[in-house]
């Protein structure tokens, strides 16, 4: 099986591509002192880029897990994931945690399946 690594940051590749799939690794909001529903906008643009550089997109999202530090700004969440999956919703987990750091409300980590 072959492995593809992209995207390298200090301590990690952006995406992952092997047996078909590829993993996008935890990813948050460039600026972090706006709303959740405005940085779960940013992270699925950047996720979005992510993916279109791996050879997919986001209609071939199966997976996603969601990680958030206040889970009463979950339905601002929610507005935005649909706003952005439309028909093509992954299945999820949204997790609640007590601390991302930098001020960051929600992490997302995504799987998907080559275009």
């Amino acid at each position: 099986m072959t492995i593809t690594r992209s995207i390298r940051t200090p301590i990690m590749h952006r995406a992952v591509e092997a047996n078909g799939f590829v993993f996008v690794g935890g990813t948050i909001a460039d600026d972090t002192s706006v709303s959740m529903g405005e940085q779960t906008r940013n992270i699925l643009g950047k996720i979005s880029g992510y993916l279109k550089q791996a050879g997919t997109d986001a209609s071939r999202v199966v997976s996603a897990s969601i990680f958030v530090t206040d889970l009463s700004k979950k339905k601002e969440m929610d507005a935005a994931w649909t706003e952005f999956f439309a028909d093509d919703l992954p299945a999820r987990a949204t997790v609640g945690v007590a601390d991302l750091g930098g001020g960051a409300l929600i992490e997302v980590v995504v799987t998907a399946l080559k275009g």
